[in-house]
């Protein structure tokens, strides 16, 4: 029904390259297949700017049952050169699986690492992603987990929640406001605050129609016991939307209301946050994280049958990514690392079996103590 590659077509390596399936070809005909070792890198050597590793669960379940053995970063270290992951087999137990593997952990490296600045910007305020609607809707559990492993406190897109047994949050939209109409927005308020359930956030969506100083103090009137205004002000009708913000938040307290917070979204991102944090008490995120630039991962064979190989302008032999003061340190995998350095590149799967399990929460905690180990998203 829907533009989508089935998930049998990639466990099967049918969502690949046309050219890995006539390599398979040629080297079947020539009754080649050597062992060898290869490794996903973005950056050669140590670039000092990091990025979120993301997107190792489903990488992990392509390559599993196969027979190799793969080494890998945890899923939320920060890297910033090296490879992020080491695959070791017959090249062609593996070989169709390459433009899928890349697929998984490329999009959501990026995406982890856009939250990851958000969050850094956010701080303890609540971060939330919105961005789904941006991006196909095939892949938007696998673009919510990734935010959620940068750092980001929940999302919205339903279907998500359940793929990874989270609970999706949300408001209302404008349409909710337009359908009952201008100078009816008190109905609409309390039409929600009646009739969703009760464990749902009571927030209102205050500049639909007029003034969102106008517009929160009636919410705030008509809804008993309301948590927060929402502005959502397109940026054609904004200017000045710190001063929009400061006085909503002036006009709430004046008016008694110090208990209703003021929640931000619309174009928002890590600058945006950083202006706002004194005064938001919460922040949707869209398009900040949804359209974030892919991590250019490439997949290149670094040894063949024990023999150190590689082509022109990548290095050669199996390597180990230490993280040593903060920096990472890259070596051949068969010396020893630099004095105090901690291995990263750890098994992910022995003889094809599967030996880690995929927790966000951890995932989310180790990405956490790597940006602040590394100062990352402390600059604008």
């Amino acid at each position: 029904m829907f533009d989508i590659v089935q998930a049998d077509a990639i466990r099967e390596g049918r969502a690949t390259d046309a050219y890995f399936a006539l390599t398979r070809a040629a080297l079947e005909g020539a009754e080649r297949n050597p062992h060898v070792v290869c490794e996903v890198t973005a950056d050669q050597f140590p670039a000092g700017e990091f990025e979120v590793f993301a997107g190792l669960k489903d990488a992990a379940k392509l390559l599993e049952g196969r027979d190799v053995n793969v080494h890998a970063l945890r899923a939320g270290t920060l890297f910033d050169g090296g490879p992020v992951m080491r695959i070791e087999g017959p090249y062609l137990e593996f070989a169709e699986l390459e433009t899928a593997l890349l697929g998984f952990l490329s999009p959501a490296s990026g995406w982890a690492t856009a939250a990851r600045r958000v969050a850094t910007a956010a701080g303890d305020t609540t971060a939330l992603s919105f961005g789904a609607r941006h991006i196909h809707p095939s892949t938007a559990a696998a673009m919510e987990r990734a935010a959620l492993v940068g750092g980001m406190d929940g999302f919205s897109h339903v279907a998500a929640g359940r793929v990874l047994d989270r609970q999706p949050g949300g408001t209302m939209p404008h349409a909710l406001l337009i359908c009952f109409g201008r100078g009816e927005q008190e109905d609409a308020w309390r039409a929600f605050d009646d009739h969703v359930p009760d464990g749902v956030p009571r927030v209102a969506l205050t500049d639909t129609y007029s003034d969102e100083v106008d517009e929160a103090l009636r919410a705030a009137r008509a809804v008993d016991d309301l948590e927060a205004v929402r502005l959502d002000t397109t940026g054609s009708r904004r200017g000045d939307f710190v001063h929009i913000v400061r006085e909503v938040r002036w006009a709430l307290d004046d008016g008694g209301f110090e208990d209703v917070g003021v929640f931000v979204s619309g174009g928002i991102d890590a600058e945006a946050i950083r202006e706002l944090a004194e005064y938001a008490d919460g922040f949707g995120v869209g398009s900040a994280i949804s359209n974030a630039d892919s991590v250019d991962f490439g997949l290149d064979i670094v040894a063949r049958d024990g023999e150190s190989v590689a082509k022109r302008g990548k290095l050669s032999g199996p390597k180990q990514v230490f993280r040593a003061n903060g920096e990472h340190v890259v070596r051949p995998a068969d010396e020893p690392g630099p004095t105090g350095g901690k291995p990263l590149l750890k098994p992910l799967i022995k003889d094809g079996e599967l030996v880690r399990e995929f927790d966000i929460d951890d995932a989310a905690a180790q990405c956490a103590r790597d940006a602040e180990r590394v100062d990352f998203g402390e600059k604008p």
